[in-house]
């Protein structure tokens, strides 16, 4: 008898955290029992290469702009073809998979929140609420991403509690962890990156588009290294997107472009953490922040905006959220971490400490495997 299948239905498999989430439960082992299939709405780019599994399988419908109606008798078909144990749709974008996937005769269907869309960083656009509803009664289980999340689903979509499960995402703290020693770290800057030991490097990874608010980074930047005693900071962005050009535009006008590095989107992430000093996540909205993980586990302190699943994730003794916009209090927490040597290191092994034992990718691929069993035992 053949595993069953989940079929993980998204917007576009690319580079971003969601995405990436995806790839850590179907690499993970707990997840072995059950065969996948990853559709995604758009397209699917090299990163799918990240899934180790060979017998993983990979479709791209290339969806025009505007509701998906075209893509129904696409969507039946394929269903049709794979024969999918469970749906398993993320965000908005993805939702309309779950009418043809019933219609396909898919008999468990789960849907993810992963975070919140660019039109609407509160949860109070009306017209994605009614999106939500509408597509209630073709969905049978709700996963959110924080406790944020789930209140959304529960207060405004009206969805029962019961019918909701709150798993956070988890990371590779094996995969991200702090350099084995100073030197290790000099090494590794002197091999990756512009910089040397004598640089205070605060980071931040994320593409580059609106809702991540690199500009609002670079902007705090430019006013912190004004101030006394910040002659060895430097900035890291890595990853790419819209925003670049704004970003680089803004710093040349600043003077500042030759103490920031552009690194574009890079496939040595853990080892690009492992030269920071802090970390910066600048976002407008987030769900639970796979790259505040990634932070953690590598032994940084972490500076975020105050949105969404931050709140969740750090605590006074991992780091600082700022409120959003406040560009003036981002660039004062800029320059106390750049200045503080001692804060750095403590709250660096109180975030590894607190992604050991809070956020292990073991304990999120467990619970996704129970989920996905018990789908299986109900249909």
């Amino acid at each position: 008898m053949s595993k069953p299948l989940i079929a993980h239905v998204l917007y576009r498999f690319d580079v971003g955290g969601l995405e990436n989430g995806v790839v850590n439960l179907i690499n993970h082992p707990a997840l072995s029992e059950f065969r996948h299939a990853v559709i995604a709405l758009t397209d699917i780019t090299p990163f799918h290469q990240r899934i180790t599994n060979p017998e993983v399988s990979f479709h791209a419908l290339h969806k025009a702009p505007g509701h998906g109606f075209k893509l129904m008798g696409t969507f039946i078909r394929l269903f049709r073809q794979l024969k999918p144990a469970i749906l398993h749709t993320r965000n908005l974008a993805a939702l309309e998979a779950s009418i043809p996937a019933l219609l396909a005769g898919v008999p468990y269907r789960v849907h993810g929140e992963h975070g919140r869309d660019m039109h609407d960083l509160d949860g109070s656009v009306k017209k994605y609420q009614w999106v939500r509803r509408l597509h209630r009664p073709f969905v049978h289980r709700y996963v959110a991403l924080s406790r944020d999340l789930a209140q959304y689903l529960h207060t405004r979509v009206g969805i029962s509690a019961r019918r909701i499960d709150q798993i956070y995402n988890g990371v590779d703290t094996h995969r991200y962890q702090p350099p084995a020693s100073a030197a290790a770290r000099a090494q590794l800057r002197a091999e990756l990156t512009p910089f040397d030991e004598t640089h205070i490097v605060l980071g931040a990874v994320g593409r580059m588009e609106t809702v991540k608010n690199h500009l609002y980074l670079a902007q705090a930047f430019a006013q912190a290294v004004r101030l006394p005693g910040m002659e060895h900071a430097r900035l890291m962005l890595v990853g790419d997107g819209a925003q670049r050009t704004t970003v680089k535009q803004f710093l040349h006008a600043a003077g500042l472009l030759d103490r920031v590095w552009f690194a574009g989107n890079r496939d040595d992430i853990p080892a690009l953490m492992r030269c920071m000093d802090v970390f910066v996540l600048p976002s407008l909205a987030e769900g639970i922040s796979n790259t505040i993980l990634e932070a953690m586990a590598s032994g940084l302190p972490v500076i975020a905006t105050e949105v969404g699943g931050n709140t969740e994730l750090l605590t006074a003794d991992s780091g600082s959220l700022v409120p959003l916009r406040h560009t003036l209090q981002l660039a004062q927490t800029l320059y106390r971490y750049a200045s503080d040597a001692a804060l750095r290191t403590h709250q660096g092994q109180a975030a590894r400490a607190h992604a050991l034992a809070q956020f292990s990718l073991d304990a999120m691929a467990e619970s996704y495997a129970a989920l996905y069993r018990q789908g299986i035992k109900k249909s």
